[in-house]
């Protein structure tokens, strides 16, 4: 994926560019100086719908073309439009640390047909792996969890070749748990009887405070 941007003045008006149709931007990364840069706002709202945050595009426009990652957009909280946005520049060789996201696909039998619950432990994914090799997303085959208590785990995903992960691999993905019945409380055997049992108790105490105060007469 590609996109076409031009230097912008590092004060320029964001807010008269983007009733233009122009989104305000910058470009930096490890040994890259920050430099401002405006693109057309159509075209930079379909790459990143296509993109999105885990996906290395080419900027053209800036001399040598350059591939980045879309680091952070701001978006206007009402209309939900971009309004600014980070490209981070990835030098040749460097590997990228990104959070990749976990997208579960097919179908379980053990949930579809013995009741057991889908229980997705894990939504995303902390992955280091060279830039052309960044998955837009990871799946997760849940059509192998076949019986119940059946899991998927790390070491199971299907990764590129230079990703490196930070945590075990046994990590659970997902798992299908069982379905607990619930332990009904059982009713009391015969209220007529209990409340005989506290009406004799409320007299015997009535009659030993009574005993009580005629003693103390005495």
């Amino acid at each position: 994926m590609e996109l076409t941007v031009s230097k912008r003045e590092r004060n320029s008006n964001a807010k008269s560019l983007r009733s233009k149709g122009v989104l305000p931007a910058v470009v930096y990364g490890r040994s890259e100086e920050s430099t401002p840069i405006a693109v057309d706002q159509k075209e930079f709202e379909k790459v990143f719908k296509a993109a999105g945050e885990s996906t290395m595009i080419t900027l053209k426009g800036l001399g040598a073309h350059k591939d980045v990652l879309i680091h952070e957009v701001d978006v206007d909280p009402v209309s939900s439009e971009p309004l600014h946005a980070d490209f981070y520049a990835i030098e040749k060789g460097q590997k990228v640390t990104v959070s990749i996201p976990l997208e579960f696909v097919g179908e379980s039998v053990a949930v579809k047909e013995k009741e057991g619950i889908l229980v997705k432990v894990m939504h995303e994914l902390e992955i280091e792996v060279e830039p052309k090799e960044l998955p837009r997303s990871i799946e997760v085959d849940i059509s192998k969890l076949v019986e119940l208590e059946d899991q998927i785990k790390v070491s199971d995903l299907p990764l590129p070749p230079s990703a490196k992960f930070f945590v075990d691999v046994d990590e659970v993905v997902a798992m299908v748990d069982v379905v607990k019945e619930e332990v009904e409380e059982e009713a009391p055997g015969d209220i007529s009887q209990i409340e005989i049992s506290e009406e004799r108790g409320k007299k015997e105490e009535e009659a030993e405070a009574a005993e009580g105060a005629e003693e103390k007469k005495e």
